[in-house]
This record gives structure tokens, sequence and C-alpha cells, in this order.
């Protein structure tokens, strides 16, 4: 009878049926602390400035051109054509916004990569999909800079945007470690006029400041003061007791890029370009990411 040989087992590591089963999971949400981090430290990255706001908004011209094709197409008038029309003139409204976001993520990136520092400071981040987050990274990469892109894994498909530098483009499956990085290292945020994922950044992040769970100070922008009053009436909350009048403050409304800048790059000035210099150790090694409270 031959002898009977069996085969050295997979490295736990190696055992892809292990790593996406159940028992893996942890591992899995590892990874996705574990790989950002790294390349954040390799390509030199300090703290980002997060943009938010609809992945459905198009650009000027290509608003206009579905605009335009559907005033030539041949369909019937009725509900469903009327429906259609409003669609297509309010995305050549909306457009705007993409405009102003691509405007306004040129001027901080121009603005930061001027910063003499050892690290690349403020970097523009989106969600790295269509729409404001195109425009953000479109705006920093016409800028000369570097931009992030925090993508998830959807069973639709949202694909990265081409203007996301390449050593910065990220793929997540979990959303809750794809919030934390938008959070972990962001000194501001800009909220673009969106829906019920752009509202919910806004208030995971008004909900840290507001409870003092951060130990650092994040510029929070609400753009498009017309948009944000349609939806929402923050007044409200004070009126009715559940926030404090102080809560307020938290957050600036602004319409134009100009503005917009003009207070980021105030704001990130005064709290976080100033105070006594690092260790020079701390400054190799390290980035210095956002702190919680203990």
């Amino acid at each position: 009878m031959s002898e009977r040989i069996l085969k050295p087992a997979a490295l736990a590591y190696k055992n892809d049926p292990f790593l996406s089963s159940p028992d893996g999971r942890i591992l899995r949400i590892l990874s996705e602390y574990a790989e950002p981090l790294s390349r954040f430290r390799r390509e030199q990255i300090q703290d980002t400035v997060v943009f938010f706001g609809s992945a459905r908004f198009h650009n000027l011209p290509t608003a206009q051109k579905k605009l335009a094709e559907l005033e030539r197409s041949p369909q019937p008038a009725g509900e469903e054509r009327d429906a259609e029309r409003k669609r297509a003139l309010a995305a050549v409204d909306m457009a705007r916004y993409y405009e102003d976001a691509r405007r306004l993520a040129f001027l901080l990136t121009e603005w930061s990569i001027q910063i003499p520092a050892r690290r690349r400071r403020f970097v523009v981040t989106t969600g790295g999909g269509p729409g404001i987050m195109e425009a953000a990274n479109l705006g920093a990469h016409e800028a000369g800079g570097k931009s992030i892109g925090l993508n998830i894994n959807l069973p639709f498909e949202q694909n990265p945007n081409p203007y996301i530098t390449p050593s910065l483009n990220f793929e997540f499956h979990y959303f809750f470690m794809r919030k934390f990085w938008f959070a972990y290292l962001a000194k501001a945020l800009v909220i673009f006029p969106g829906g019920f994922g752009t509202i919910d950044e806004l208030f995971e992040i008004l909900t840290l400041a507001q409870t003092d769970k951060l130990a650092k100070k994040i510029l929070v922008v609400i753009y498009g003061s017309e948009y944000w009053h349609r939806i929402m009436n923050f007044q409200a909350f004070v009126d009715a007791g559940t926030v404090s009048p102080e809560d307020l403050n938290l957050f600036k409304f602004v319409d134009t890029p100009e503005d917009a800048f003009t207070f980021l790059r105030d704001g990130l000035t005064e709290y976080h370009l100033g105070g006594p210099p690092k260790k020079e150790k701390e400054r190799e090694v390290l980035p210095e990411i956002a702190k919680t409270r203990p």
C-alpha cells in the first residue's frame, strides 16, 4: 500500500474561503483600516477637506445637451414627457453646483499646495463617484494637486471618476469604515446640495462636534443656502428646543466658491496652521491624523 501524502493546508491569510466567510469579517474590517492608513502615510497625507453632494448632478454642457435632446425628441406630449422635461430643466439649474464645486476645489488646492510643509495639507477628498464628487476631484486635478476618492462597492456599481489621484483611489465594502476615513483625516467639510447620503454625512459630523467627541476643529461649510433652506429649517431645531442656539454656529452657509474658499482658508489657517511645531521624530513617523477625546 502506497504511503499517503497530505498536502500542507493553506496559510490562514491566503485562505480565500475563510477570508470571505463570516469568521473572517474582523480581518476584512481591519484591512479597511490598515491598508488605507498605510497608503495615506506613504503618500504623506496629513489632513483633508471633504466634499459631499449629489452624485446625480452633471456639468453644465452635459445638462444642456440632455435638455436639447429631449426637446428634439418625437415623444408625444403628456404627463411622462412633462415630468422628464421638468427633471431636465432642474438638471440644468443644478449644474451650477457642479461648476461651483469644481471652482472651490481648484481654489483650495491651489492654495494648499503652496503651504510650506513636509506633508500634503488639506487634500480634497470625495466619495469617488460622479456628480459633485467628480467636480471636486476635477478641480483639484486642474490645480495640479492630489485628491482622494473613497469609493464604495455597491450592487449597482459606482465607478471611480477619472480625476482621482490613482494612488489615492480607494474601494470600500463597509460603509462604516468609509465613514471612518471621511471623518478621521478631515479638517473641514463642504456640504453641497444632495440627498439622503449627503444629509447623513452632515449630521454625523455635526453630532460629533456638538457632543464634543472630536479633539480638533472641523469647519463645516453648507453650500447653497437657497437649496438647503428649502430642504430643511435649521432654526426650527432651536425653536423646538431640540438643539441649543449656539449649535447653529457649528456650520456656515455660503453661496459662492470665493466666499467658501475665504472662510476655509482663514479657518484652516487659524485652527490648523498655527501652534508649536511637532517634534522631528513625530513628523517623520506618523501623519497628524484626527484624534478623539480620551
